[in-house]
């Protein structure tokens, strides 16, 4: 296997974008549209968690659900490889039936974990349905499988009889993750996995979610608005404003060298765990454009205190920062500019 071979991503998204249709009058005409997703370019490794952040609205679910094509994209390319010998498939040009065939390597989790099961079937049944839909397993070996997935994820086997409505909501995640894990896939999209748990309990999924991790080697798009729980478990950071991506980098080129205006203004918010230190806030004033008309030139300077004429005029290129570090802003200096 050559270098390039062992080091091949398991995920490349190239352009991708989502807008839906703005429609008005009795012809339901279109007079314009929702640029949620507008040009995302990212790589997620192998074993590895790539967060996408930013504030609600910003596109990061619509992304992820485009992403596995749950919606349908409006441009872009997302070139998965299943191995890294594997030729890249691009997800958007297959076929029905061979993309059902990838389903199982690409499962998501999603944010509300009692709206994503169905009230009327036992929490055993909505983990074997995947099983069943494709063939995985059949007879008794199903019931096998559900107990074994069950115990993985905390729970006793004996519970696969009861019905959502029985479990708390970090008991009902877990049967989300489960449920995910049934097709033992390469690539799990956590669609704001936590953010509807207890503090106490975010801390026991996110562990759940990194042990499966060290144990499973999957790779996981880790969506989320709170930076602290992304902290944790991320290895790679990509932070959205206004369906783009502004900055990105790994963890600790994000979480300590941040260097997009909007980056700083959120890390600025994260409440510190010694009442002693302070963080000096950075306030975003005014509300997010509409991705109807966004603004011209960088998205975020009418929010930023530190834009200048070119920011209204002129949407900024990646400025490269050295080791995949990047920040698309007017204002950073960096080794050379990698395109927009």
């Amino acid at each position: 296997m050559s270098d390039s071979q062992r080091s091949a991503p398991l995920l490349e998204v190239r352009g991708l974008k989502k807008h839906f249709p703005v429609r008005k009058g009795l012809l339901s005409r279109v007079v314009g549209q929702v640029k949620a997703v507008d040009g995302l370019d990212f790589t997620l490794e192998r074993g590895q968690t790539l967060s996408l952040v930013g504030e609600s609205g910003c596109g990061k679910t619509t992304a992820g659900r485009t992403m596995l094509r749950l919606l349908e994209p409006t441009a872009g390319q997302v070139l998965y490889r299943a191995d890294p010998t594997s030729e890249a498939v691009d997800l958007f040009n297959l076929p029905k039936k061979e993309m059902r065939a990838l389903r199982p390597d690409l499962q998501i989790i999603f944010q509300d974990p009692y709206a994503s099961l169905n009230p009327r079937i036992t929490v055993g049944n909505a983990i074997a349905e995947p099983l069943l839909v494709h063939k995985i397993a059949t007879g008794s070996e199903v019931e096998d499988r559900v107990a074994a997935l069950l115990k993985r994820v905390g729970l006793r086997p004996d519970v696969a009889n009861r019905f959502p409505h029985e479990f708390s909501g970090g008991q009902r995640q877990r049967v989300g993750i489960a449920r995910a894990l049934a097709l033992s896939p390469k690539l799990i999209v956590c669609d704001e996995a936590v953010s509807a748990l207890d503090v106490s309990i975010q801390a026991q999924v996110i562990n759940l979610l990194k042990d499966l991790q060290d144990e499973l080697g999957i790779s996981y798009l880790f969506i989320a608005h709170d930076l602290s729980v992304v902290k944790y478990i991320s290895d790679a950071l990509a932070v959205m404003y206004l369906g783009r991506i502004v900055e990105s980098g790994s963890a600790d080129q994000i979480f300590n060298d941040p260097q997009h205006p909007y980056t700083r203004a959120l890390l600025s918010a994260i409440p510190h765990a010694d009442p002693k230190k302070r963080r000096q806030r950075i306030p975003l004033t005014g509300e997010i454009p509409s991705p109807i008309h966004p603004p011209s030139g960088c998205h975020f300077h009418t929010r930023c205190s530190l834009a200048e004429d070119r920011c209204r005029r002129d949407w900024p290129e990646n400025v490269a920062l050295g080791d995949g570090h990047q920040a698309a802003c007017h204002l950073v200096q960096g080794a050379s500019v990698t395109g927009a």
